[in-house]
């Protein structure tokens, strides 16, 4: 059924030869009264007409049976099979891929040390357990920066923990695999202890961003600077301690 006015979908099947006489009939007297779009519709009319003399040598030719419409669309439901399993083999090898990459990590995290853990068990070994003599006591007028500079030329400075009471005391060296290492203790006139740690950089030369984090009951501020990475470890929960991180912005 045609509507009226008619559609562009009508006019458009009316030029085609579409319609039924009797529709036909309707549109020509709805035409007669509209002389624009009648101009319009004669437009598409003349254009028909010289597409189908253009063509006129093409339909007198064999029929091509690769243009057999029942054939074109099977070709079609095959592309899209294809498709279809291609785009399921991708999926499964982004799927397996993603996991093993994301395997891949949660090892590499497992297994990668936390920043400045040999800094945590010197402390527990020196500090809380005395297993390793110090190599080195400040005794009157000795100088702990001093005996520091012997190996670590390049270092930064001793941290001057003085505001909040404590004083370094006594220093070890220790190894590592980059290099020699140092953990300089400091007390307040309480017996509280913290330590400073020093060493290379760990492996594939790598510095530390400025970060803490806590193990059991200590805590580790570390930081690099210099060619090395720094630490300063001190109980989590003592209230001296606390005291000292806050005055130096950990």
């Amino acid at each position: 059924m045609i509507s009226m006015p008619p559609s562009e979908n009508d006019l458009h099947a009316y030029v085609d030869h579409q319609l039924s006489p009797a529709e036909r009939r309707v549109i020509d007297a709805w035409l007669a009264n509209h002389p624009e779009q009648a101009a319009q519709v004669h437009a598409w009319q003349q254009d028909a007409q010289q597409l189908r003399v253009a063509l006129s040598g093409a339909l007198q030719q064999p029929g091509n049976p690769a243009l057999d419409p029942a054939l074109i669309r099977q070709r079609r439901k095959h592309r899209s099979r294809r498709h279809l399993a291609s785009a399921a083999v991708l999926l499964i090898a982004v799927s397996v891929g993603g996991f093993s990459g994301w395997h891949a990590r949660e090892m590499t995290l497992v297994h990668a040390p936390l920043p400045m853990t040999d800094a945590l068990q010197a402390y527990r070994l020196i500090a809380e357990q005395g297993i390793l003599p110090a190599d080195y006591r400040v005794e009157g007028t000795g100088d702990m920066q001093h005996w520091l500079d012997r190996y670590f030329r390049q270092a930064s400075r001793l941290p001057d923990l003085t505001g909040a009471g404590f004083q370094p005391v006594s220093a070890r060296l220790l190894s590592t695999d980059e290099g020699p290492a140092a953990m300089v203790l400091y007390e307040d006139r309480n017996g509280h202890k913290v330590s400073f740690y020093v060493r290379p950089p760990g492996p594939n030369n790598t510095f530390l961003p400025r970060g803490s984090r806590s193990d059991g009951d200590l805590q580790a501020d570390y930081w690099s600077g210099g060619g090395y990475n720094y630490a300063l470890v001190s109980p989590a929960d003592s209230p001296s301690t606390r005291q000292l991180r806050q005055s130096l912005q950990f």
